[in-house]
């Protein structure tokens, strides 16, 4: 995306140690994942003058930038839920092409899966009570309860089936066969999904993502800071942020999601079309988001998304639409706020890092163009990161 004068490539990408890992701190995870970023760039901490970070700490980023020995001129501590990478890559790109920094770093990292273990934390079953949630916890209205009555409502008015949306977390559980840093990696069936333990209706368990600890990293860079990496550019094209709800008495319609925004300012910003993409990274924490969203994005209309997801359309190994090539958060790995692995997923497939989920063109070549849309909240908001490189 040129805003200004400069153009701004992602020149570094990591995940820290993810999965199981009991023995880190989310500090700690951070730094990894950060360390690892600035080892793939090729590029010196000191030249890092702007930091991105939410959900650690008491002032974020601010402790997380101590910590990592950063102390940047500009900083952004957008919190959104999921999406918030997403978002923060957005604002990062408009600054770097502004010239109010150069190079910034984008870093998260969480033991969600570890505290519960050791008993630091419980299960969030919710967000809280406050502001306008109070008005719906009194009825038991948990997390899992908004995308469970969201798809629902899908299912009423288009035809959607269970057997579709448990086909979405079988091709994810396809793709993440492919990838060695995947929690799960087993095979599954439709049966498979359709016959675990009720967690909200329609939802078994395998329709919802997996718990998991782990941190990410993301550097961004100007166009002059290119020639000093060692890696080749992935170029952010266009962007696009949106949000809709804060409750779910406000949301107009549970089968439209801030998708159908962010995703249309995203690709209209990179002047190009979602049949031209080569892959997505789409925010799955439970089945029902990766359909929707794919129809907010533009793949098939409003309505088609379970004739869309059938016949493993989002597999790497064939499909039409490789969708969460690393297996997503219902397979691969889910620490929290999941948006910055997308990124992470998108970049290593433009390189052509993946291994053996490597998604090719039709001619056999590497993609050329990929989308990341990361969701907040119980689609309450969304950001959209379209990518290509040269």
């Amino acid at each position: 995306m040129t805003v200004g004068k400069q153009k701004v490539a992602v020149v570094g990408v990591a995940l820290s140690d993810c999965g199981r890992v009991d023995d880190a701190t989310p500090y700690a995870l951070h730094a990894q994942a950060a360390r690892r970023a600035l080892a793939d760039a090729g590029l010196d901490r000191s030249r890092i003058d702007g930091f991105a970070s939410a959900g650690l700490g008491t002032l974020a980023p601010v402790e997380v930038a101590d910590y990592l020995g950063l102390r940047p001129t500009w900083v952004d501590s957008t919190s959104v839920g999921g999406s918030t990478w997403e978002v923060m890559a957005a604002h990062a790109a408009d600054a770097i092409g502004a010239g109010h920094a150069n190079a910034v770093l984008l870093a998260y990292g969480s033991t969600a899966r570890a505290d519960v273990r050791a008993g630091r934390r419980t299960g969030t079953y919710a967000f809280g009570g406050r502001g306008p949630l109070q008005f719906e916890v009194p009825y038991g209205h948990t997390l899992i309860a908004k995308y469970a009555m969201a798809a629902r409502r899908h299912m009423i008015e288009h035809g959607t089936t269970i057997e579709q949306l448990a086909g979405v977390a079988v091709q994810a559980r396809a793709n993440a066969a492919l990838n060695p840093e995947a929690m799960f990696r087993t095979p599954l069936t439709v049966d498979e999904v359709l016959s675990g333990p009720v967690i909200a209706d329609p939802f078994t368990k395998l329709h919802c993502c997996v718990r998991s600890d782990g941190g990410a990293a993301v550097l961004l860079a100007a166009e002059e800071y290119v020639r000093d990496c060692r890696t080749d550019p992935v170029w952010i094209l266009g962007t696009g942020e949106h949000v809709s709800h804060a409750s779910m008495t406000e949301w107009d319609d549970f089968t439209v999601t801030p998708a159908a925004v962010s995703g249309r300012l995203a690709f209209a910003r990179a002047g190009v079309t979602p049949a031209e993409m080569d892959f997505a990274q789409i925010y799955d924490a439970f089945t029902y988001m990766t359909l929707v969203t794919l129809e907010d994005l533009g793949f098939c209309a409003k309505g088609e998304g379970g004739a869309y997801v059938e016949k493993g359309r989002l597999r790497v190994d064939g499909g039409d639409l490789p969708v969460n090539t690393d297996g997503g958060g219902l397979s691969a790995q889910h620490p929290g706020m999941r948006g910055l692995f997308l990124l992470v997923e998108a970049v290593r497939q433009l390189r052509g890092e993946a291994g053996t989920r490597q998604v090719r063109r039709r001619d056999g070549g590497l993609p050329r163009l990929g989308v990341a849309s990361g969701t907040g909240g119980w689609f309450c908001s969304s950001g959209t990161v379209v990518l290509g490189r040269s």
